[in-house]
């Protein structure tokens, strides 16, 4: 198990990934929907609901050409896509934010330009910097400047990025950081996955928690997270909808409320199963540790009075007699009573001390 982690007031459990429902803009700017999403996030096991916060014109040029796959989202630009997703306001996020609070879950918003990082900051425990936005130092700087734990995606970047990300989150005195493996595509094959990218930036960053933000569309075990977990991702954050059948948007890479449930127990099922890094004998194992194990047992009768050799000694189950470590300890002592051919030899049948010190 691992350890704890507090992230400002985000606690990381020891027992399974903290887990970020995202629901960007699947909502299709719909606040029932919204809300819908607020509560089966909530009731399915995620640990937070996190949208996006943007508008198209600080976003993204009007030729901002498409790079996502066009038979599942037809935009042809950004801005067109942006455009059709950023009608909340302020006084939506905040109803969400009540929301969230009322069922349980933490609330988030990736805010995508200074005005929405200010008005969120208030409603949410820390700052998601998109993928995309890593190298926006300006933006980083100022959401670092709020003083909450930044979470940063690190799709596409190299470490030179990375580092520089970094530097300015620090340079602002935030030390509360968590970095978040992906693969800046959409959607991305398993094969594109790279999930040992956990296991190395644990090594290069290794004060830091390590999580993983998702892009493979969910199959039926939703192994893909699961692996990522297990690989020593702290923080998932997937794709949300109530519905993948959708057209376009996130929809067709997202999990829904069963994939997140199918997540959470295929996680809770794994951690039964994790036990400690002490090796020990469980106590499931003691009557198979006696019987399945060997003793040094009679090959030929042995009668009272001869002395045990080689020849007379065989090593057979179960484990209940004499170890066999002890056969040349034994070799050359003499038979205290009549001994079967088969019998489980055990120190009192033959003379000579029989004190654990005398074994190998």
């Amino acid at each position: 198990m691992n350890p704890p982690i507090e992230l400002g007031s985000i606690r990381l459990r020891d027992d399974q990934p903290f887990v970020i429902a995202e629901a960007g803009v699947n909502h299709e700017n719909s606040l029932d929907t919204a809300y819908q999403m607020v509560e089966q996030a909530a009731a399915s096991g995620a640990d937070a609901i996190k949208f996006q916060s943007y508008k198209a014109e600080t976003l993204a040029a009007r030729h901002s050409p498409a790079y996502w796959d066009l038979t599942a989202e037809p935009a042809q630009s950004q801005y067109e896509l942006f455009k059709k997703h950023d009608h909340f306001t302020g006084s939506d996020y905040e109803r969400l934010a009540r929301r969230a609070a009322e069922c349980g879950i933490v609330f988030m918003s990736t805010p995508f330009d200074t005005h929405f990082a200010d008005l969120l900051a208030p409603l949410m425990p820390a700052f998601k910097i998109a993928s995309a936005d890593l190298t926006n130092i300006p933006l980083i700087q100022h959401c670092a400047r709020k003083g909450k734990p930044m979470i940063l995606s690190v799709g596409a970047a190299t470490e030179e990025e990375v580092d520089d990300a970094l530097q300015a989150v620090r340079g602002t005195g935030n030390r509360d950081i968590a970095l978040l493996h992906c693969i800046l595509s959409y959607p991305c094959r398993p094969e594109d996955a790279n999930l040992n990218g956990i296991r190395y930036l644990a090594r290069r960053y290794p004060d830091l928690p390590i999580g993983y933000s998702d892009h493979v569309p969910p199959d039926a075990g939703m192994l893909i997270p699961l692996a990522a977990w297990l690989l020593g991702a702290r923080i998932i954050e997937k794709h949300f909808t109530l519905d993948k059948s959708l057209p376009g948007n996130d929809h067709y890479h997202a999990m829904d409320p069963g994939d997140l449930r199918r997540l959470r127990q295929s996680c809770g099922y794994v951690a039964s199963s994790l036990g400690d890094d002490v090796k020990r004998v469980w106590p499931c194992e003691m009557e198979a540790r006696r019987q399945a194990r060997r003793s040094l047992v009679a090959a030929r009768p042995i009668h009272k009075g001869q002395t045990a050799t080689d020849d007379a000694i065989a090593i057979k189950r179960p484990g209940t007699g004499i170890a066999p470590a002890a056969k040349e300890i034994l070799i050359g002592r003499t038979a205290l009573k009549d001994i079967e051919s088969d019998e489980i030899l055990q120190w009192n049948m033959f003379s000579g001390s029989s004190s654990e010190a005398d074994l190998p």
